[in-house]
């Protein structure tokens, strides 16, 4: 279930120092123009993780901090765009590209009295967190100039607590969430904070685009405006992207449809917990609702039942089209699988719709099926189609808060409780609000290696219903 907390902390930091951290000057990166895909440019906001400890440490605050630094600064000399910026090129359209300049990336030293536990459950969610973080003011609403890195090292002293957390900004035009994990992992192995080494492997980074980057080149040359069929252009379409627009479409000229009801509306950010129980239960449903076996993943079925107890809770008329959206990773969908150390945005997403009746009824088999053959259907020629649909869109243009799109993220194959900053696992890892609010992340519970926490952004007044639903495993 849903963990509560109580009444928002109030803002007791104190930032001692704000640092630039730059590349070891033994190896000077080189200076040039990462140029992105349009996969990267989809969204360059800062997207936010903070890392909790709570085991009480001997070294003071400034100790660990420089140790973090020097981790860090030896880290950039391979993960050299890190300590870049982001820029605009005009003679690209425009387009946001990095800019590997070695600015630097921006760590804040700071310091509370308040002591963790009274946190609460560190799992859920809340405003105080915020505090947590270095927000970088932006000179312009494009994004140029913003660090793609920041980070802050937080000491929680009060009564002797003696606990961290380090919050870290990672502009999401940088990595995706696997890239972004191996460049934590490779950190917290560099870092002189720990006095034994673990030996991380983390693959050697590889930032230049590729394949992404031809189809993205492709697509800036091609002008389906024109009308003409260019040799270029995929052969098939980007289901998502088409469930989307028609999504928009319909509630756009519904005068009661999501656009209108849900534009204000604030949302509430939970966190749930599904145990390795629940899980095999759930699980089960696949594989007794027909004769014939079916082995569903744990992401299918969760990703079904999530679905489902959303919409219920949302009570969406029975006719009206609903749709699941989730990321796939493309890195062994290419015709060449791209390296596994690639760093950039290796993901697009797979879409599923049916009326809501239609969801209502279907067996949760029916659904993990469907969900299975939408990521089964992502290959390159999907991947390039995906890429040339997004060719025009604007950055940072932020999803509408549609009620019927449903959208599920899959970070459970990304255990960042276990980036080992200070020597040891966090207790806990929470995320920030994200841009898109209403994505369900399905994360590891670092307390229950079996069972997945659900953090969701819901509105207000579904958050009982919703709750309901997903707990009693009945939608």
């Amino acid at each position: 279930m849903a963990t509560q907390h109580g009444n928002p902390m109030p803002n007791t930091v104190s930032i001692a120092r704000t640092v630039s951290v730059h590349p070891k000057p033994t190896i000077q990166p080189p200076s040039k123009l990462l140029e992105l895909s349009n996969l990267d440019r989809q969204c360059p906001a800062l997207m936010y993780l903070v890392f909790f400890y709570t085991s009480p440490r001997r070294s003071s605050l400034g100790h660990v901090f420089d140790g973090l630094k020097s981790g860090l600064e030896e880290t950039l000399n391979a993960w050299y765009p890190s300590a870049g910026r982001l820029r605009r090129d005009p003679k690209d359209g425009n387009k946001l590209n990095i800019r590997c300049n070695n600015e630097g990336a921006v760590m804040v030293e700071a310091s509370t009295r308040v002591k963790i536990k009274e946190l609460g459950e560190l799992s859920e969610y809340t405003e105080f967190f915020e505090n947590l973080v270095y927000k970088p003011p932006l000179a312009d609403e494009d994004f140029s100039g913003m660090p793609l890195v920041v980070v802050q090292c937080m000491q929680v002293t009060r009564f002797g607590c003696g606990g961290f957390s380090i919050g870290i900004g990672i502009s999401h035009s940088l990595f995706d969430g696997p890239a972004a994990y191996n460049f934590l992992s490779a950190w917290s192995s560099n870092s002189a904070v720990s006095k034994e080494k673990k030996g991380i492997e983390v693959p050697l980074p590889v930032h230049d685009r590729g394949k992404l980057l031809f189809f993205t080149s492709q697509a800036q040359r091609d002008n389906p405006a024109s009308g003409k069929k260019s040799p270029n252009q995929a052969t098939t379409r980007a289901t998502a992207i088409d469930h989307l627009y028609q999504l928009i479409m319909s509630t756009a000229t519904d005068p009661n449809g999501s656009l209108s009801s849900t534009g204000c509306m604030r949302f509430v950010h939970k966190t749930f917990h599904l145990s390795g129980e629940a899980l095999e239960s759930l699980k089960k449903r696949c594989i007794s609702e027909k004769k014939e076996s079916f082995s569903c993943s744990s992401f299918e079925v969760v990703a079904a039942h999530i679905w489902k107890a959303r919409t219920k809770a949302l009570g969406i008329k029975k006719e009206t089209m609903a749709c699941l959206q989730f990321p796939v990773d493309v890195r062994n969908k290419m015709s060449l699988p791209l390296s596994r150390g690639f760093t950039g945005n290796a993901y697009v997403l797979a879409s599923v719709m049916l009326t809501c009746k239609e969801l209502e009824q279907s067996s949760y088999e029916g659904i993990a099926r469907k969900i299975r053959a939408a990521k089964n259907s992502v290959n390159e020629e999907y991947v390039k189609a995906y890429i040339q649909a997004l060719q025009g869109s604007q950055e940072n243009n932020s999803l509408p808060p549609l009620k019927e799109l449903t959208i599920v993220s899959d970070w459970t194959r990304m255990p960042f409780h276990r980036v080992d900053f200070l020597g040891e696992e966090a207790v806990y890892v929470s995320p920030l609000v994200p841009p898109v609010q209403q994505v369900a992340c399905l994360m590891q519970n670092p307390r229950d290696n079996k069972g997945i926490d659900i953090r969701i952004g819901l509105f207000p007044h579904i958050v009982d219903a919703f709750s309901s639903y997903l707990t009693t495993l009945e939608s």
